[in-house]
């Protein structure tokens, strides 16, 4: 296993992505030719602007993914990438899908749901090549994101095209948990400091019913009537993906939705209904909003297991970078007095670009963004 960089006192890190250029975009969407050429160029480019920034812990900005989980689809067998709108003639409850979609404030056609229509295999690395290119580039600590097994055994398995190859949702778990895990062994091979696997959905499981219209999370459309029995599901698979993992940090990151910047739209309520599903999950680190009230106080925090970090969301993705440093450092030594300093990393509350084409942010603000979080970095370690 290659050898594990150096981390600072309370590091400055990015949840994932980071708004995409233009020409990239374009590049994609028609396939060009020069289309490796130019992620590889916007990959470079955004690792320099996260180290300028300040950033300790570095990610690759998925500059080769077109969402966070989407990408999916090019390292699949047996997934095809479909719209929302496409999705529409497939579901079972089209009254209640079609409700879902007018809640939000991006096109149907613009998300893409990598779905199930046959057997699972992987043609190729889901991320290990992006790990490997961004330790050439970079001396510093690296984290890669992956979409949660939770996440993707609810939103990949559409019964009316997926049945043929997974009958039931529940028998799709067991190939979602052996690509992650052969993922997540190859990962740490080539020398990842941290692994986080993204679990949106978890939010609203709990929030989602309590709200007057369901509010859309990351296309979430297959799931049992209990919510008990989904959070169980959750657990269990993120533990079996991660079981007797050693030599790197593992993550979990929740949000309660990121393609927006009309907060009124995103879910809302504190961590106190998930803690307990979160505390039962065998992972190093919970990446956690804390940048808008929706996520409510920090002190429920402590309920958390003492061994794990925390990836504090200190700025908010989807405003103008206008926080005060020493404001986020007045927050981050508060929590710090209450789980200990070595507990505690500074991050935004979600990616800069969860869609490529709908980034919540232009790579000015982010940078910016990130500026902040190292101020106030560099003020906690001067005085913890």
């Amino acid at each position: 296993m290659t050898k594990l960089r150096p981390i600072p006192d309370f590091p400055v890190s990015v949840v994932g992505s980071w708004p995409r250029p233009r020409a990239l975009l374009e590049a994609t969407r028609r396939k060009s030719a020069d289309l490796g050429q130019l992620r590889d160029e916007a990959t470079r480019a955004a690792i320099d602007s996260q180290v300028r920034a300040g950033v300790d812990v570095l990610t690759d900005g998925e500059q080769r993914r077109d969402n966070f989980y989407s990408f999916l689809a090019e390292k699949l067998e047996g997934v095809e990438l479909m719209t929302m709108a496409d999705l529409l003639d497939y579901v079972e409850d089209k009254a209640a899908f079609e409700a879902l979609l007018q809640t939000l404030d991006v096109p149907a056609f613009a998300i893409k749901n990598p779905t199930i229509t046959g057997k699972l295999e992987r043609s190729t690395p889901l991320a290990v090549h992006e790990l490997q290119f961004l330790r050439q580039h970079s001396d510093k600590a690296c984290k890669v994101t992956l979409p949660g097994p939770y996440l993707l055994s609810r939103s990949m398995w559409v019964k009316q095209l997926s049945a043929t190859a997974y009958p039931t949702r529940e028998e799709l778990c067991d190939d979602i948990v052996r690509i992650l895990r052969e993922e997540l062994l190859e990962l740490i091979d080539v020398g990842v400091e941290i692994v986080q696997f993204d679990e949106p959905v978890l939010t609203e499981i709990v929030f989602a019913g309590k709200a007057a219209t369901r509010t859309f999370m990351c296309a979430a459309l297959a799931a049992a009537a209990d919510p008990a029995e989904e959070l169980e599901l959750a657990v269990d698979l993120i533990n079996r993906v991660v079981a007797g993992v050693t030599g790197t940090m593992t993550a979990i990151h929740v949000c309660r939705g990121n393609w927006s910047r009309n907060e009124d739209v995103l879910l809302s309520g504190d961590y106190e209904e998930l803690l307990p599903t979160l505390a039962k999950m065998k992972v190093d680190q919970y990446v956690l909003e804390y940048a808008t009230p929706r996520a409510g106080p920090e002190a429920l925090l402590a309920q958390l297991p003492q061994h794990t970090s925390i990836g504090f969301g200190a700025v908010n993705p989807r405003t103008a970078p206008d926080e005060n440093p020493r404001d986020v450092a007045a927050r981050v030594r508060a929590l710090a007095e209450l789980l200990g300093p070595d507990r505690i990393w500074l991050n935004p509350d979600c990616g800069f670009g969860t869609f490529a084409d709908r980034p919540v942010a232009s790579a000015e603000d982010a940078a910016r963004k990130i500026e902040i979080l190292a101020e106030a970095a560099r003020i906690l370690r001067a005085c913890p």
